[in-house]
C-alpha cells in the first residue's frame, strides 16, 4: 500500500503499517522523553475553563502532563508471547469495534451487542474518536512501531471504559472515566482533568458526592487489569456481566447516587446547565 500524502490526515500517514508485521520494530529510536511541562498544562487548562467546548485545549495537557512510564509498560507488554498473540491478532481495534455487522453475530447479552447499543444510540463510532484527535495531535507523535499499536489501543479502548465500568457520557460520568483511566494509564492529566472537572460541577446547586464518585472511580481502574492488554475479541464474545466479573468490575456507588439524587431533586444529569424542574 502506498504511503498517503504529507497532507493526510495524522492517522492516515501509517495507512500502509501492518501493525501485525512479524518484522515492525518495537520501538523505533528517537523517540521523545515523556517530561512534565506545568506552565504548558496550567495555560491550557485556564483556556479551556473559559471555554469548555474548546476540545483544541486538551490534547496539550495531555502532552504536558505525560505517563513517564508509558514505554515501559508498552515495552513489557510487547516483550511477552501473549501480547505479540493480541498484536497478531488485533492489529487495529479501530476495524474490529466499528463493523456492526460482524459484532451483532456474537451472542445476545454479549459486550459486542452492549457496545454496539450504546455507540449507535450516542452516534458514536471508534473511527469518530480517531478524527476527533487527528485535529490537534501532532503528527511527530504517530511513528511505525509497536508502541504506537499500543498507543492507539489506550485510545480506542475509551468507550469501553465506558461501557464495563457504567459511567455514562454525562459530565460527572466523564470525570470518573477520566479517573478510571488514570489507573489503567497513570498520566497525572487523567487525574487533573477528572478532579478538576468535578470541582466546577460541585458548584451545582443540588450537592451529590462528586469526589465520592470520582474517587470510587479511580479504585475501580485500579482493580481491574490494564484493559489495553487484554484481548479485546475475547472480551466481546462474552455476556457483559461475566465480562465485568471477570476485569473486577462492580456498579459504582456514589456516581449513581448522585444521578438518583439529581433526578429527585428535578435534575438531569446530562444537562446540569438547565434549571433546575420540580420532581415528578
Amino acid at each position: 500500500m502506498m504511503t498517503p500524502p504529507l497532507d493526510a490526515r495524522p492517522s492516515q500517514r501509517q495507512a500502509h503499517v501492518d501493525f501485525a508485521a512479524a518484522d515492525l520494530p518495537i520501538m523505533l529510536p528517537g523517540r521523545p522523553k515523556a517530561r512534565y511541562n506545568l506552565p504548558k498544562a496550567w495555560h491550557h487548562f485556564k483556556e479551556l475553563v473559559k471555554d469548555k467546548e474548546d476540545t483544541a485545549q486538551v490534547t496539550p495537557i495531555f502532552e504536558a502532563l505525560p505517563w513517564r512510564g508509558i514505554y515501559k509498560a508498552a515495552l513489557g507488554f510487547l516483550g511477552t508471547e501473549r501480547g505479540q498473540e493480541i498484536r497478531r491478532k488485533e492489529p487495529s481495534l479501530v476495524k474490529i469495534l466499528d463493523d456492526h455487522a460482524a459484532l451483532r453475530k456474537m451472542p445476545p447479552g454479549s459486550l459486542a451487542h452492549v457496545y454496539c447499543d450504546f455507540m449507535e444510540r450516542e452516534g458514536l463510532s471508534a473511527q469518530g474518536l480517531v478524527d476527533e484527535l487527528d485535529k490537534n495531535r501532532p503528527a511527530e507523535m504517530y511513528w511505525d512501531d509497536q508502541v504506537t499499536w499500543y498507543f492507539n489501543r489506550m485510545r480506542d479502548t475509551h468507550d469501553l471504559m465506558h461501557i464495563l465500568s457504567g459511567f455514562g457520557r454525562d459530565a460527572l460520568g466523564e470525570q470518573c472515566v477520566l479517573a478510571f483511566t488514570y489507573s489503567q494509564q497513570p498520566s497525572p492529566a487523567h487525574l487533573f482533568l477528572g478532579y478538576a472537572g468535578g470541582l466546577e460541577i460541585r458548584k451545582h446547586p443540588v450537592k451529590v458526592p462528586v469526589f465520592r464518585a470520582v474517587r470510587e472511580a479511580q479504585n475501580m481502574g485500579k482493580a481491574c487489569p490494564r484493559l489495553v492488554e487484554m484481548s479485546i475479541t475475547e472480551l466481546l464474545a462474552m455476556p457483559i456481566e461475566d465480562v465485568r466479573a471477570k476485569l473486577n468490575i462492580k456498579p459504582p456507588k456514589f456516581y449513581n447516587q448522585a444521578h438518583a439524587m439529581w433526578h429527585a431533586a428535578g435534575v438531569d444529569p446530562y444537562d446540569l446547565m438547565a434549571p433546575v424542574k420540580e420532581a415528578a
